[in-house]
């Protein structure tokens, strides 16, 4: 494919690595050769002081790819259908120009655009060298009436500005050119036989998409598709290179969360869920920062606590009688010594390495090492908690352990994909036969490059491997993306999560969904169409097919399978979003899988929402909320208090978060009101917080107690959601109420998640699908009332007593007043009722 450029632009240039000169365009074969010509053209406008108008490699690739499709129009089909029609034209033209002019026009774009001196008529004798070439006139003809139809394009006028840069085009004959030309091609008819002019329909992908080379690509690929047999890949693979370059990246992290989506039949298929041990239903998890928990608790006891068999007994007992059974320790894997210089450099000279910048899956020395970790696993099963860790398999630190041995686990390049890269900085490496560097422009944060340099000194080989990255954010400059579709790094990855599960019943994945394999193809290997997540990769795509015969399995179900085989009673918890949630748990197999749609649709008090998709998991399939991890919020974003608050509002929320079937996780300082967001690579708290004795206190007597009873609310066999109704007739979708309970024992949750006092009515519950207490399986869809719920009868003499654990009040209501018209209850703002001991 050519792109046309002019003689003085061409000079200044020089020749291009990765394309040449053809007829004085230059030919753009692939889509790193319009990124190399893209950075050449962009040092140039920064140089003339018009950086603005300096075009994308993108946005070459689809201007050249339009240049092909127009040669294709004008050469061959016009011809086809008028074997004269250049001869035509040609006399029309020099009747309205003088043919005078018309003969300037032609030489001087042969001239400034072809490297042709002279043109003439196709009987004259043709003389020349290779630097002197004389020329068909009706040839430069047709290459003239393509480059008009390229340099007109609204979508990239400023580009072409510079691309064109020369006297004809902004002089008057070119004008006098133009006005003929689109004077002459208005009075034609156009190629489908209809009214529309042959200008009318040039014009037509323009009018379509004015403002996007991309979408006028889209429009000439969906309505002229006959047309362009053999360019389909090469201009699919231009759309999908253009939205990589224009899709949106979010600086501060991933971007919005979407709620969970219940995987459709397509998708789902045939359930499949983990068993669960006996002891998961009713885990609650509480994360620590590890070195920062460590600091806090010397502060606390008044000496150095630095390793994990050094946590004293109190503060384990105190998360014990918190209702806490599983401690989530953050950080204990040895890390990065890249990613502590990386941070450190970075502005931060106490920084750690990154928690998720590791070398290797070995509990880190400075906490005592494996020793210590066993020490602490058996005093912390004394006070009848497990113990949690992370696996990160999306990614390694930079310098790991396998990315000095094993660089082919990786997904890298022989060649840098973006030439305006370096890599001059110093070497992160703690190999010397192995160097490792980023790209310049991070360390004064200029850019943030896709790629690093990982140099074999030994072999002199150099591979550019792809940090790790979700496609939302900017790359995580201090980690190496695995390569998935090698089936020995899979099998390492397994056993390295074997490992894990050896010593931790409750392993958390993190970024879990990167990995399921509709996602990890779409940022790695797109098919076309479905590209614009990670620059550069819209090349590497691969069809469906190729790609599952590279990664014919989910790996998530074979981890799962492996799990469950060879390191049994083992709690597998996902980190995943982007709609993925219900197939984790009910196709991959995960225990349990985070809600992010709890914390979120809560705190913004999108209540409508949160209940419609409470509502909807029922009637799909109730065993999902059980599967659910329910959190108000996450070690790497705002504190609880910070999006909660500490009175009504958080403990309302909170108190859900306790009684909701799922698993309940707790943020470092939650309990204790703490304010401070810990860095993943804290070393130490940085604010000197004292705890919040009157929300510790609020949790002691409101919050622990529920959390102890989880065996009431962990289950979804009995659970049931209600519409309530207000005094008027109208459903209150602020009001959130349930009953759950065992056989012996039931319970009922209201939480009114508004500012307004209310009165409702609880009577029947939303339809579900009844879910079997001994095989797990689903019933036909329901309803039942409440009365029958909390299993009491309708005689007339039997009166039913409950409390509000909340307020203390005790309630006395005839059964047949239940059974008839149900429970009504008044909430003032934000205030919750746990009704229980019902007799």
């Amino acid at each position: 494919m050519k792109l046309f450029l002019s003689d003085p632009l061409r000079r200044q240039l020089g020749f291009i690595s990765g394309s040449g000169a053809s007829k004085g365009g230059v030919e753009l074969r692939t889509a790193q050769s319009s990124r190399d010509l893209a950075y050449r053209l962009r040092l140039i406008a920064r140089d003339r002081g018009v950086a603005a108008a300096a075009p994308s490699g993108g946005t070459l690739h689809g201007l050249a790819l339009l240049e092909e499709v127009w040669q294709r129009l004008v050469g061959g089909y016009l011809q086809s259908r008028d074997s004269r029609f250049l001869h035509r034209a040609l006399e029309v033209l020099a009747l309205q120009m003088g043919d005078e002019a018309l003969q300037e026009m032609l030489d001087r774009f042969a001239a400034e655009f072809l490297s042709i001196d002279s043109v003439v008529s196709p009987d004259a004798e043709i003389r020349g060298d290779a630097s002197r070439e004389v020329t068909d006139r009706q040839e430069v003809f047709r290459e003239l009436l393509v480059f008009w139809l390229i340099h007109s394009n609204p979508a990239v006028k400023p580009q072409i500005d510079l691309l064109h840069d020369c006297e004809l085009v902004e002089g008057p004959l070119f004008e006098t050119f133009s006005s003929a030309v689109e004077k002459l091609l208005a009075s034609l008819p156009g190629l489908d036989d209809q009214d529309e002019s042959l200008l009318a329909m040039l014009w037509a992908p323009y009018r379509a998409a004015p403002d996007s080379i991309g979408q006028q690509l889209r429009w000439l690929l969906d309505r002229w598709g006959k047309l362009l047999s053999g360019l389909e890949g090469q201009i699919q693979l231009s759309i999908d290179v253009i939205a990589e370059e224009e899709a949106p990246r979010f600086a501060g992290g991933a971007g919005p969360i979407q709620a969970p989506a219940l995987p459709p039949e397509s998708e789902g298929g045939q359930a499949s869920y983990s068993q669960d041990g006996a002891w998961m239903p009713e885990l609650v998890l509480v994360a620590k920062n590890v070195f920062v928990w460590l600091d806090q608790l010397s502060k606390a006891h008044g000496r150095p606590i630095r390793r994990l068999d050094e946590i004293p007994d109190q503060a384990l007992e105190s998360l014990a009688r918190s209702g806490f059974t599983s401690l989530w320790l953050i950080g204990i894997w040895e890390r990065s010594l890249a990613s502590e210089r990386i941070k450190r450099q970075a502005g931060n000279p106490e920084a750690m390495a990154s928690a998720y910048s590791l070398r290797r899956y070995q509990v880190a020395e400075n906490l005592g090492g494996e020793t210590a970790l066993s020490v602490l696993k058996e005093r912390a099963a004394r006070h009848g908690m497990r113990l949690a860790a992370d696996m990160v398999p999306n990614h390694t630190g930079v310098d790991s352990d396998w990315l000095l041995e094993q660089p082919d686990w990786f997904l890298g390049e022989a060649s840098c994909p973006f030439p305006s890269y370096s890599f001059e900085g110093p070497d992160l490496s703690p190999s010397p036969r192995v160097g490792i560097f980023l790209e310049d422009h991070y360390w004064d944060r200029t850019d943030a490059a896709v790629v690093f340099k990982r140099l074999d000194r030994s072999s002199g080989e150099t591979l550019f491997i792809y940090h790790g990255n979700d496609g939302t954010s900017m790359p995580w400059n201090d980690t190496a993306q695995l390569d998935y579709l090698n089936a020995e790094l899979r099998e390492a990855v397994i056993q390295t999560i074997l490992s894990v599960a050896r010593r931790f019943p409750v392993i958390r994945f993190d970024a879990a969904m990167t990995l399921a394999k509709k996602h990890f193809q779409r940022l790695w290997f797109p098919q076309p169409g479905d590209s614009g997540a990670i620059p550069s990769r819209a090349e590497r795509g691969l069809s469906k097919a190729e790609f599952d015969r590279y990664m014919p399995e989910e790996f998530w179900r074979e981890v799962v399978d492996r799990v469950s085989a060879e390191a049994p009673d083992t709690l597998l918890m996902a980190e995943a979003f982007w709609l993925m949630e219900g197939y984790f748990v009910r196709s991959l197999g995960m225990h349990r899988v985070y809600n992010s749609a709890f914390r979120n649709m809560l705190r913004d008090r999108k209540n409508a929402e949160y209940r419609a998709l409470v509502k909807e998991t029922l009637e799909y399939d109730p065993r999902i909320l059980g599967r659910y991890v329910n959190f108000m919020s996450n070690p790497d974003e705002a504190t609880a208090v910070d999006q909660f608050g500490r009175e009504d509002f958080y403990f309302g929320v909170c108190t859900l978060m306790a009684t909701l079937p799922g698993l309940p996780m707790f943020g470092h300082g939650q309990v204790e009101g703490l304010g401070e967001k810990y860095g993943m690579e804290y070393a130490q708290a940085y604010r000197e917080e004292p705890a919040d004795e009157a929300m510790i206190a609020r949790h002691r007597w409101q919050i622990a107690p529920l959390l102890h009873r989880r065996e009431l609310f962990a289950g979804v066999e009995r659970f049931l959601f209600f519409d309530c109704v207000d005094g008027t007739g109208h459903g209150n979708e602020d009001v959130f109420a349930f009953a759950n309970g065992t056989e012996q024992e039931r319970v009922v949750v209201l939480f009114n998640n508004s500012e307004r006092d209310t009165k409702i009515r609880l009577h029947e519950s939303v339809p579900f699908r009844e879910v079997t207490s001994g095989d797990g399986r689903l019933g036909p869809l329901r309803t039942t009332k409440l009365s029958e719920g909390l299993k009491v009868g309708s005689a007339r003499r039997l009166m039913l007593r409950f409390n509000d654990r909340v307020s203390g009040e005790e309630f006395l209501l005839r059964s047949t007043d239940l059974d008839s018209w149900g429970l009504d209850v008044k909430l003032g703002p934000f205030q919750c009722r746990v009704f229980e001991d019902f007799s």
